[in-house]
């Protein structure tokens, strides 16, 4: 009896001791690295709306990378974000090094949006932030796959995903400019 009672003590004091932290739902938790192997801390993005896409140099939707600048040339600021993750998962359609992707996103398309280093975004070695992304027991919203290059994940200023948009989805998609110009 005077153990259950120390018990319930704890747990009256302690709600979160037996709680999940509601931040472990969140974009919030992860540290990556940029395309210059510098540490970027997504807890950095509190209060903006994130677009994190996976990208790949050598594919049949590279051109996106041009209206993912326009786009973040026009919304980013204080309240948008763009973060591309290259990733070599689709035909080895991103085989160059960081170095390399860098280059390349710079002299082809003046990207200025943050890139952050080579992952993978599915299979064994998926990265964890797409296992954040793709499955609802983390992200507390919905399952996913990666179905391509230039999947985008929509995540809102409280770091909680808000949608995921198909690959084959313009940047610049009325429904995309809809999501970041509302007070969601």
């Amino acid at each position: 009896m005077r153990l259950t009672l120390i018990i319930l003590a704890f747990m009256m004091t302690s709600p979160t001791a037996f709680s999940q932290d509601k931040s472990d739902n969140t974009i919030f938790q992860f540290t990556v690295k940029n395309i210059e192997g510098v540490d970027f801390d997504f807890s950095s993005l509190k209060g903006k709306k994130i677009m994190i896409v996976n990208t790949a140099s050598k594919c049949g939707l590279t051109p996106q990378y041009k209206k993912l600048q326009a786009l973040y040339d026009k919304y980013g600021n204080d309240d948008f974000i763009i973060v591309g993750f290259p990733a070599n998962n689709f035909l080895r359609q991103e085989p160059g090094s960081d170095e390399e992707i860098a280059a390349f996103c710079e002299s082809n398309y003046g990207v200025t949006f943050p890139m952050m280093s080579k992952i993978s975004v599915k299979g064994k070695d998926m990265h964890p932030v797409y296992e954040f992304l793709t499955q609802e027991v983390k992200n507390g919203v919905v399952n996913s796959s990666v179905s391509w290059n230039f999947q985008k994940y929509l995540i809102n200023p409280d770091g909680r995903l808000a949608r995921v948009v198909s690959p084959r989805t313009q940047p610049d998609d009325p429904s995309v400019i809809s999501w970041i110009e509302s007070n969601e």
